[in-house]
């Protein structure tokens, strides 16, 4: 166990000193990771490792009912079948084999609760699109609850599988005291993508980044984002996620989320009160119909639990995970995420209504009686409707480092006037495809 952890803190400094070659603009914030030791010197704890096996059982068998998971329905159709790669075989040679095309990313802490089921659909998956097609890529922080012991026993596993897998360990604590939050967050989603930037030669250029929190989802939430991404020709969608403080879901991710009109998904007034929590797209009519209609529609910015997006930006390094710049509204990673790839040209960012998606697995199960399955809300064979997308951002976004201090600031607040970017979103709004 001690030579893996001194192995992953000796990659984890080299995809560091593989940014600074690159010239990545967070090496200042990472360089603060790599003076850590990167998990290697989290004293190895038997007890922990011992209570593995029925994690690893659950995660790799789907019938396994050690664990009260949320149960996944069957798939039962052909939908998604042209996203498995072509030429997957492993007897093949090496230079016939297809690069891998899905990327799935995880920032992982204390969640062993969820990991048998987050982890075995996102196994499920795997299997679907085939091993040789996939990387699995967790960077696992300061767990106590075997979260680690568990994703380092999934190494051998994953092996047999045949799927490359990259685990990574972290000391930061995005919660500790003097700590940026969000300049941390950036940090490890930057970790957890780091192989694509340093070996982009390595991926197929169409590859679907899957981006997960530690929620509780099925096979079917992950297929349906990815198809909705290539179907309506989406430089990113999201899920919905949702918790339950009381008898009804309330949509979780609203610091984070805006509307293609800028706002927030619900109203939420200075003093933090989420009582307009069930009026969401308040003052979005197009928005909200095709919300209630479970159609995709595009927003500014999003996460909502798991994103997939196009891992193209990434690979040319033209987009990170970063903090906040000098003179930028203070707001969460994956809203400056967002910001960028609006000003890079890639605003084809949608929101799936029928992917709805909780923290716990007992609540996922109500969510699932509450809002649907994925697959149950698919038509009866006729065509999805594609979005007609928005080829400009909104003037304005809510900006929030408080509800008290929420304003609407410019969409590019802080981004540089000329250059590259803009040259790259004039030619590419309403011409170029993602494809």
């Amino acid at each position: 166990m001690k030579s893996f952890r001194w192995l992953t803190k000796a990659i984890s400094i080299l995809a560091i000193l593989g940014i600074l070659a690159t010239g990545n603009k967070t090496a200042d914030a990472l360089n603060a990771t790599s003076s850590q030791d990167n998990g290697s010197t989290k004293d190895d704890d038997p007890e922990l490792f011992a209570k593995t096996s029925p994690y690893i059982n659950a995660i790799m068998n789907s019938t396994d009912t050690t664990f009260p998971r949320l149960e996944c329905p069957w798939l039962k159709t052909d939908r998604y079948t042209y996203l498995r790669s072509q030429s997957s075989s492993l007897w093949l040679p090496k230079s016939l084999r297809q690069k891998p095309s899905y990327f799935f990313a995880l920032n992982m802490f204390d969640c062993a609760h969820v990991l048998p089921r987050l982890f075995g659909s996102i196994i499920e998956a795997i299997k679907f699109f085939g091993p040789e097609s996939c990387v699995l890529s967790v960077v696992e922080g300061r767990s106590q609850d075997g979260t680690f012991e568990i994703l380092h026993e999934l190494r051998s596993e994953m092996t047999r599988l045949g799927v490359k897998y990259i685990l990574q360990t972290s000391d930061l604590n995005p919660k500790g005291e003097d700590e940026d939050r969000i300049k941390d967050l950036a940090i490890l989603r930057s970790m957890a993508v780091q192989d694509l930037v340093t070996n982009p030669s390595h991926y197929a250029h169409d590859t679907t980044v899957i981006f997960s929190n530690d929620i509780s989802l099925c096979l079917d939430d992950i297929l349906e984002l990815i198809h909705q991404r290539r179907y309506q020709n989406a430089d990113m969608t999201c899920a919905m996620d949702w918790i339950f403080p009381g008898p009804d879901p309330i949509f979780y991710d609203v610091w984070i989320a805006r509307t293609i009109t800028g706002d927030t998904f619900f109203h939420i007034p200075p003093d933090g009160s989420w009582d307009d929590s069930g009026n969401l797209f308040w003052n979005a009519a197009d928005t909200r119909a095709r919300w209630e209609a479970n159609k995709p529609f595009q927003v500014f910015a999003c996460w909502n639990g798991i994103a997939a997006f196009g891992a193209k930006p990434l690979m040319e390094g033209i987009v990170k995970f970063r903090g906040q710049r000098e003179g930028e509204c203070y707001q969460g990673e994956p809203n400056y995420f967002a910001k960028d790839l609006w000003f890079h040209g890639f605003g084809r960012i949608a929101v799936v209504p029928s992917v709805n998606v909780g923290y716990f697995d007992p609540l996922s199960r109500r969510l699932k009686e509450a809002k649907g399955y994925a697959t149950h809300h698919l038509g009866s064979g006729e065509a999805d409707e594609r979005i007609e997308w928005e080829k400009t951002p909104p003037a304005g976004v809510i900006c929030a480092p408080s509800w008290e201090s929420q304003e609407f600031v410019p969409w590019d607040q802080a981004l540089p006037k000329k250059g590259r970017a803009w040259k790259r979103l004039r030619e590419r709004v309403g011409l170029i495809d993602v494809f």
